[in-house]
């Protein structure tokens, strides 16, 4: 398995470091970087080795959404939803969908949160109707990232029985009664490609399930919620470290010349990186105790798995708007790498669970009530 981080490391470099500016100013998908990961065999990362995969875990999807986020969130959080999408699909698809992931010939994302339930992603207020062997779909998802891009959704219902709860459905991209609106236009993770996607009368095979009927928000905390919720994390990590290594270099190459010193000199700046540092390294270490929880099954997890996206999207806020007070008017200017994190940073604590939500969750858990 650790052969893959060689490709990785080329393609970080090469290919997303290179193009995030880019990304990021046109509000460009990121199809470079994803066609390099997909030749690289780094889509089917999940996949187990007897499909074509590479039969990966948390800790190495947690890997590789880090490092490329640190070169550009967007091409991060495309990364990272299609890993948590495939986790679904390798635990409930068809042998068939199972063997085309695994070759990298889908992209895949999650379409969960709905314009009337808005961040409580497991309400899906969308209908499925069962007729013979077909199931006929409804709904307004409210923000879908690589909406335009994907191949698949695993797509969110209310269950067919009309039972409280949801169920999920692997709905292809090209479906007829799919539609988006304009194009992603935002403040951060502008290459996400992330767009409202409206539902009618779409029509999918029955087969296409994944799980029992009702059975989504059990499967939304099993096999989705840990994974995403790690990755989320190591996105947020990973521009927590570009930030860091930027803002070391624009502090120690940046010079007041009537007094020949560098910023770095200073005993404030030093500081103020220094504590952008320890945050840096301290999320990493809750996040990689997480991974650790995930893969021995420890009876802490879900406490770690709610506490690392909380934690990771506060302190890459924080992280960020120190970087920007270190490098100051620099920071505006695109060239720096600040400001482009700074703002895909905001994504973080917004994006389901909010880490509002997450410290609902932990207070709850923490106390022994119910924690859903």
């Amino acid at each position: 398995m650790s052969k893959y981080l060689d490709a990785l490391e080329e393609i970080a470099v090469n290919v997303v470091a290179a193009e995030a500016t880019a990304v990021d100013r046109d509000g460009a998908f990121p199809e470079r970087a994803l066609r390099a990961l997909r030749e690289q065999g780094l889509l089917g990362l999940l996949a187990p080795t007897e499909l074509g995969g590479l039969g990966g875990g948390p800790r190495d999807a947690v890997t590789v959404v880090e490092r490329l986020a640190r070169e550009c969130g967007s091409t991060a959080m495309v990364v990272c939803m299609h890993y948590t999408a495939s986790r679904v699909v390798e635990a409930f698809g068809s042998d068939e969908v199972r063997s085309a992931n695994a070759a990298g010939e889908h992209l895949l994302t999650l379409a969960f949160s709905e314009a009337g339930s808005r961040s409580h992603f497991w309400a899906p207020l969308g209908t499925a109707e069962v007729r013979a062997d077909e199931v006929h779909l409804d709904a307004r998802k409210s923000w879908v990232t690589s909406a335009s891009h994907a191949t698949a959704y695993v797509w969110s219902s209310r269950p067919t029985s009309g039972a409280e709860g949801s169920t999920l459905w692997l709905v292809p991209s090209d479906a007829d009664g799919l539609s988006t609106p304009a194009p992603f236009d935002g403040l951060g993770l502008r290459g996400n490609d992330s767009t409202p996607i409206t539902a009618e009368g779409v029509v999918v095979p029955l087969a296409n399930r994944l799980g029992d009927d009702g059975a989504g928000f059990q499967i939304m905390l099993d096999v989705v919620l840990p994974v995403f919720n790690a990755m989320t994390a190591a996105c947020a990590v990973g521009l927590m470290e570009g930030a860091t290594a930027a803002a070391c270099e624009h502090a120690s190459g940046t010079r007041y010349e009537h007094l020949d010193e560098s910023l770095s000199s200073l005993p404030t700046i030093r500081a103020y990186l220094a504590r952008m540092r320890i945050q840096t390294d301290q999320t990493r270490c809750l996040l990689y105790d997480t991974v650790d929880a995930l893969e021995r099954g420890r009876e802490d997890v879900m406490l770690r798995v709610l506490e690392a996206k909380a934690a990771a999207g506060e302190a890459a806020t924080q992280v960020l708007d120190t970087a920007m007070r270190v490098c100051g008017g620099a920071a505006f200017r695109r060239d720096v790498g600040v400001e482009r994190r700074f703002r895909d940073a905001r994504a973080g604590t917004v994006m389901a669970p909010t880490t509002d939500q997450l410290y609902d969750f932990i207070g709850r858990a923490i106390c022994g009530l119910p924690v859903f």
